[in-house]
This record gives C-alpha cells, sequence and structure tokens, in this order.
C-alpha cells in the first residue's frame, strides 16, 4: 500500500507540475498513470514536435518539456505508478481516498488531483477496408520519432492543426510529403495554413483537396494508396500513410466515481480551487471543465498552483501562510547548499 499527501492521477504535464507546486508547500505527492513513461501525450504521441506557448521558450520539443518538469520535480522525490490505471477511488471513514488501480495497486491520500488530460483516448480511424491489417505496417496514428521517416514517401491525411504542423516538418525530412483533406479548407491555424501553401507553390509537397483515402494496398507492408479526389481514382505510392484524425477521448473508470461530468469533461469550480463537486477531490489541465475554459499547458499550470494552495489549507487547517517567491528564498534548500534549508518557500505560522 501507497501512502502519500496527494494522489495524482495523471503524469503529463499539468501533473508533473502540480507535484512542483506542491513540494513548495512540502506536500507528497505520488502519480499514477496509464502510460509506461511519464509525461502523457506529450511522452507518447508527440515528442519531438515543437511547442510554442510555454512561457520563456520561443519553441521546445514536447519530449524535452516533460525532460524538464521530471528534473524540477527530482528534488520533491514524488512516487509513480506507471504503467496501471486508476480503476476504483473510496472515500475512508477519516476523510481521506483509497484509490486502486486495475493491477490492484493500492493508493491511500489526503486529497485526489485528476489531471489525465483527454483521460485514456484512443485515434479516430478512417472507415478504410482492411484498416487494421496494415497497422505498424506503413500506417500509423501518431509521430514519435520523425527520423523513421527520413528519406521515405509518406501521405498525411486531415485539416487540423496536427496534419498541417506535421507536414510542415516532415517536409525537411521525408522524401516526399502529400496532404490530402476531405475539405478545400483547412481548419487549422491561419499562419500554418498559409505555410503548408507555401511549400506546395514551391513544389516541396504534395496537395491532393479535395480527397479521400478510399484503400491500403501491400503485400506484405503498405506500399500504395487508393484516393479518390472530385470522383476521379488515383493511386499514389507511399511508404508511410498518417491520418491524423484526432483522438476520441474517454473518462474511463471516473464516470463512476460520483463527478458532475459534461461533454466528457469534470466540472470544476475556477472561482477558487479547481475542486470538483466532492470535497477534497480536484480536476486540473485538458480534463477539466469551467466557463472560459481552454485547453493549453500553461493554463493547466495555472490550475495546478490555485489547486495545491487549496489542498495545504485542507490538510493544514488554521494554519495560516505568507507566500515568499522562489526567487528571494529558493526551492525551500533542497539544492542542499543553502544554511537557510530549513526555511520553508511558504512558512506556516501557527
Amino acid at each position: 500500500m501507497i501512502t502519500t499527501d496527494i494522489i495524482i492521477i495523471g503524469a503529463g504535464p499539468t501533473g508533473l507540475f502540480a507535484v512542483f507546486e506542491a513540494g513548495l508547500l512540502k506536500m507528497k505527492c505520488h502519480l499514477i498513470d496509464g502510460l509506461p513513461q511519464p509525461g502523457g501525450q506529450l511522452a507518447e504521441l508527440y515528442p519531438k514536435k515543437p511547442i510554442f506557448d510555454i512561457p520563456g521558450f520561443p519553441s521546445i520539443d514536447a519530449g524535452v518539456l516533460v525532460s524538464n518538469l521530471l528534473e524540477q520535480i527530482k528534488q520533491f522525490q514524488p512516487g509513480f505508478t506507471l504503467g496501471e490505471t486508476a480503476e476504483t477511488l473510496e472515500e475512508l471513514p477519516d476523510g481521506t481516498f483509497k484509490v486502486t488501480t486495475n493491477a490492484g495497486t493500492v493508493h491511500i491520500g489526503k486529497a485526489v488531483a485528476i489531471a489525465g488530460g483527454l483521460g485514456t483516448f484512443e485515434p479516430r480511424k478512417p472507415e478504410i477496408p482492411d484498416i487494421v491489417t496494415y497497422e505498424n505496417k506503413g500506417l500509423d496514428y501518431f509521430i514519435k520519432d520523425p527520423e523513421k521517416y527520413r528519406g521515405k514517401k509518406v501521405v498525411i491525411a486531415g485539416g487540423g492543426d496536427s496534419a498541417l504542423d506535421w507536414t510542415i516538418f516532415l517536409s525537411n525530412v521525408a522524401s516526399e510529403v502529400t496532404l490530402i483533406h476531405r475539405r478545400n479548407e483547412f481548419r487549422g491555424a491561419l499562419d500554418s495554413v498559409e505555410k503548408v501553401q507555401s511549400l506546395k507553390d514551391e513544389g516541396k509537397i504534395n496537395m491532393i483537396l479535395p480527397g479521400e483515402v478510399t484503400a491500403l494496398i501491400g503485400d506484405h507492408s503498405l506500399e500504395k494508396l487508393e484516393i479518390i479526389s472530385n470522383g476521379t481514382s488515383q493511386m499514389v505510392d507511399t511508404d508511410y500513410f498518417i491520418p491524423l484524425f484526432g483522438l476520441t477521448p474517454k473518462l474511463g473508470s471516473m464516470v463512476n466515481w460520483g463527478l458532475d461530468i459534461e461533454k466528457n469533461a469534470i466540472k470544476v469550480n475556477n472561482a477558487l480551487d479547481y475542486q470538483t463537486n466532492r470535497n477534497g477531490m480536484y480536476a486540473i489541465g485538458d480534463i477539466n471543465t469551467y466557463p472560459g475554459k481552454l485547453k493549453l499547458i500553461l493554463c493547466g499550470f495555472h490550475e495546478a498552483t490555485l489547486m495545491c494552495q487549496s489542498i495545504y489549507q485542507r490538510l493544514n487547517p488554521g494554519k495560516k501562510y505568507v507566500l515568499k517567491y522562489t526567487t528571494v528564498s529558493g526551492v525551500d534548500g533542497f539544492d542542499g547548499t543553502k544554511k537557510e534549508a530549513e526555511k520553508a518557500v511558504v512558512k506556516s505560522i501557527s
């Protein structure tokens, strides 16, 4: 049995940053995640994809951001239960929570923070005959390592930001990139649309609009695609087909935890501390919803910060605290070099 102050369900960027904020307040955390490594979608789906809206970083690869967050929280020694999903939740008579995973691992915590991103998710697959036959044989739903496609012929299908971003990126990696979208208009960022159009005009990528892949062809692996465009069928040689139609999110077992859920997201009180309808249970990051919600990593960081302040008060009733900036007092002396190591960043006063 694992005991801790805060059980964090989800080890994505928001969950990892919550460990840092909790650590400043002298609270211990243990994270549960169904993936085999920390980082959530950033690590599993697109570790090499650049992110542009992290303050202080004009651009940072998703995998690098995860590595930096792990380095940042290492000093607080969080625990991890990886490769297991939170299955059941029970509130005990003393007000603590018992979370048990699908593998039977029991966790006891004084508060629960759900930071599960989109929850459990799976890619939206196009309706193409025998599509399963070519999965991992030239058909990829995610791009984990762009070097896999160096010097190869790649066909990307989709009209959103992910399809546009990877088309731009792989135009400098693959020998040939073809972008297919079933409509003439894209729904991604205008800047990305303009970049893709420029690449087409310069002859650096192919574009088929409107177009739809209707058949996958190949003996032992993918070799060709049949594409219908304006009622005409054509064959396109390819080494890889990457349909990027988004993800289908699912909350999984959390739907049975007595939480208020709206459109596959957990409703929280954003006016105060991102607490759910259940006292002591919080939801932060992409998995929550409230008026004006934006699904951005930096918003998740903000939510994690306010949540930890609330949990501190829950765990230390009657105590007041004086917030001190880390630029003044450091990170609680965890670097082992400061004589004031006993001074807390947030000082409790009886």
